[in-house]
């Protein structure tokens, strides 16, 4: 596995190499040499290679809805091969100039592992940015091993109260995962007011549903039981371990003052939200947890605004009440799915969960900047409230580097190569638009 990774890098990099050399020598034949350093490395992107447009031409008007629609060849520890289609979108909501950039994108996947994954997501604001609406529609036809909850010692399973001897159980569980197979609807929804500049409050609603969910190693029939950490947690917090559903409220609070919402090179970003799931609303239990997170970008040079170091904390706090076990917050389920940068999605899971990362984003092509390179790394702690595992009482770090591709210089979008390490794991990630 390492010696594919390391060949899809090699070929990616010399692709890359390959088409920074053909846009410096297109920088070269369209500039005189009399214009200064920046007129002459303006921001470009890879379409500025490949239709061998001049940079002196005219400025074309900008649409009012920009698109990179592709077919998407994509690869996850998690999901494996990626096939199917996407577009990455932005726009701006009515003819006023003050109104923030909007941004979505749009993907329809099939993996190698048998999964079907279909979204919709969006961040739009409205006229002078007076309101904010977030949405995260999704379908998922998944499989995806579970690890049991917590970043501490990985033979900690709970005992459920019909299972007394989980001896054979813990033996299996100890270093190990458990394949699950299960189905996916999200429906969040959540509109904010302006209150004063770059600060919002509004309200969300919150829909999951799980559902024909199947743990492909629970063995409860025969004499060498398997209990899995799904299968546990379940039966200590009354959930039905075949389908369960979530239904709540949320109370949001945002400041937003970064000058780009897809690819930011200033600015600062805060969200705090309370929600509260209802079984009047259809939730199997009542429950609440907070979320927090803190971003902010810094520029670390005026004539090169893509030299920025990044840094991003969130946090899932569970409040009161019942919380199902897939909807306990895990690496790579955060509203952006790119946390855990080194490990397989869901690998770490809790009933309280931080995560903090940094980032330093840099060009490579010395004057069109098409392509760009990131360093990173990131830590993860988790809490098992059943086996007293403690938030903070153990981390599980993460690290990598990665390569950027400018396909859009108008929106700043990126396609994105990245390959994380972290404790016995790596993986190869690709994507487009910024991991946050």
């Amino acid at each position: 596995m390492m010696q594919t990774f390391f060949r899809i890098i090699f070929i990616f990099i010399s692709l890359i190499l390959s088409v920074s050399a053909l846009g410096q020598e297109h920088i070269t034949q369209a500039i005189p040499d009399s214009l200064s350093t920046i007129a002459i490395c303006p921001q470009q992107d890879i379409f500025d290679i490949l239709t061998k447009e001049k940079l002196l031409a005219p400025e074309i008007p900008s649409r009012k809805v920009r698109a990179i629609i592709l077919p998407l060849i994509a690869f996850s520890p998690a999901t494996g091969l990626q096939l199917g289609a996407g577009s990455s979108l932005s726009y701006t909501v009515g003819r006023n100039p003050h109104t923030n950039l909007s941004a979505g994108s749009v993907q329809v996947l099939w993996t190698t592992e048998r999964q079907l994954i279909a979204y919709i997501r969006t961040n739009m604001f409205f006229n002078e940015n007076k309101w904010f609406l977030q949405t995260d529609w999704r379908w998922y036809l998944f499989r995806l091993p579970t690890y049991g909850l917590g970043t501490g010692p990985e033979n900690n399973i709970p005992v459920v109260p019909e299972e007394p001897d989980m001896q054979s159980a813990e033996e299996i569980y100890e270093g190990g995962q458990f394949p699950m197979k299960y189905n996916w609807i999200k429906f969040h929804n959540t509109l904010y007011r302006s209150v004063v500049p770059n600060f919002y409050a509004g309200i969300g609603y919150h829909f999951d549903s799980y559902y024909d969910i199947k743990d492909e190693k629970l063995n409860l029939d025969s004499a060498s039981r398997i209990i899995t950490p799904h299968y546990a947690y379940s039966s200590l917090h009354g959930f039905n371990p075949l389908a369960y559903i979530t239904s709540g409220v949320s109370v949001n609070f945002a400041y937003d003052t970064r000058d780009n919402i897809i690819n930011a090179y200033k600015g600062v970003y805060i969200n705090a939200s309370y929600l509260y799931n209802f079984k009047f609303l259809g939730s199997h239990k009542n429950g609440s947890r907070l979320w927090a997170e803190f971003r902010t970008y810094v520029g670390l040079s005026p004539k090169v605004p893509r030299s920025v170091l990044a840094f991003r904390v969130f946090g899932s706090i569970a409040v009161s009440g019942g919380i199902p076990y897939l909807n306990l917050m895990s690496n790579g389920f955060d509203p952006i799915n790119s946390s855990g940068r080194g490990y397989t999605q869901g690998r770490w899971r809790g009933d309280d969960f931080v995560y903090g990362e940094v980032e330093y984003r840099f060009p490579i092509s010395p004057c069109s900047k098409i392509v760009g390179g990131v360093l990173f790394a990131n830590v993860t702690t988790a809490s098992n409230r059943d086996m007293h595992i403690p938030l903070f009482g153990y981390f599980k770090p993460g690290c990598g580097f990665g390569l950027r591709i400018m396909v859009g210089k108008n929106d700043r979008t990126n396609l994105l190569i990245d390959f994380g390490l972290g404790q016995l794991s790596h993986g190869l990630y690709l994507q487009a638009q910024e991991v946050f």
